[in-house]
């Protein structure tokens, strides 16, 4: 089975305008993917910023949980916030994986868009058969924002297809997208 690793990309993503942005971190979003990771069981969960202050702001927000009193309080909050790992760019989080995992991983996106190009879609039904049956590592990207930005997906190997409710309306924040994302790759099947 491949070992899945999952990254919140705050650049390069989207702004409204489909302009190239870096996005704010969000305390929320540490919070959830952290609890994702420890929750699918997997090793890492990378944020990604290239802006010092974002990185600042998350490394005061992980120590806190992960060190003293917030540790003492809420262990499992820790257990989950200790699995995130701040890199500046999706190059380091697969340098990283590299030097874990002894092989480059396959990169996938995530995306609410709906893509013309077929060949590189994967429904979830063939990503889990290929998560199964094979050995290589994954790394899964979420983008915030507005979504990952085009040059970043046209890098990747694979992109998911779209999450579609049973309305047209379609705009997940990255905490509910990824975890329905999640359960539909690693989640049991007896439930």
């Amino acid at each position: 089975m491949s070992q899945v690793y999952i990254g919140l990309v705050h650049y390069p993503v989207l702004n409204r305008k489909n302009e190239v942005i870096a996005s704010a971190i969000t305390s929320i979003d540490l919070h959830d993917l952290g609890r994702l990771a420890c929750t699918y069981d997997l090793p890492t969960c990378y944020i990604i910023t290239p802006l010092v202050d974002q990185q600042d702001l998350a490394k005061r927000l992980i120590k806190y949980w992960c060190e003293g009193t917030g540790k003492e309080h809420h262990p499992n909050r820790a257990e989950a916030l200790e699995l995130l790992k701040l890199v500046n760019t999706t190059e380091e989080a697969v340098e990283d994986i590299e030097s874990r995992e002894g092989v480059n991983p396959e990169i996938w996106a995530t995306s609410a868009r709906k893509r013309e190009k077929k060949a590189h879609l994967f429904t979830y039904r063939e990503a889990r058969i290929h998560l199964a049956s094979s050995s290589n590592p994954v790394l899964l990207l979420f983008g915030t924002a507005w979504g990952l930005a085009p040059d970043l997906i046209e890098k990747c190997d694979r992109i998911l297809t779209p999450i579609l409710g049973k309305s047209n309306y379609n705009h997940l924040s990255v905490r509910c997208a990824a975890a329905i994302i999640l359960d539909r790759l690693l989640g049991r099947e007896d439930t």
